[in-house]
């Protein structure tokens, strides 16, 4: 028996290949109709979250300018780090 022409024919690109639900769901951009607003849309996104993080980041180093340090007494203070250019 031969099979059936529909069965053998499978549409072109990734929305023919059998994947898992995950894999749909991590990139929706692939299987989507109207790739290129969702391409779009993905990679603003993407963008932004990763300067986001960059800012938190950033944010994160400015408040380290303190530390702690001993003097010679045994008595503990703030100071602020200082650079050697400065």
């Amino acid at each position: 028996m031969e099979p059936d022409k529909k069965e053998q024919y499978r549409s072109p690109g990734l929305r023919g290949v059998k994947s898992t639900t995950l894999f749909r769901a991590v990139n929706p951009e692939l299987f989507i109709k109207p790739n290129k607003p969702v391409m779009a849309f993905g990679l603003i996104t993407l963008t932004l979250c990763v300067g986001y993080l960059g800012y938190l980041h950033a944010v994160k180093e400015n408040t380290q300018e303190l530390y702690e340090a001993i003097d010679s007494e045994g008595e503990k203070y703030m100071c602020r780090k200082s650079s050697k250019w400065d």
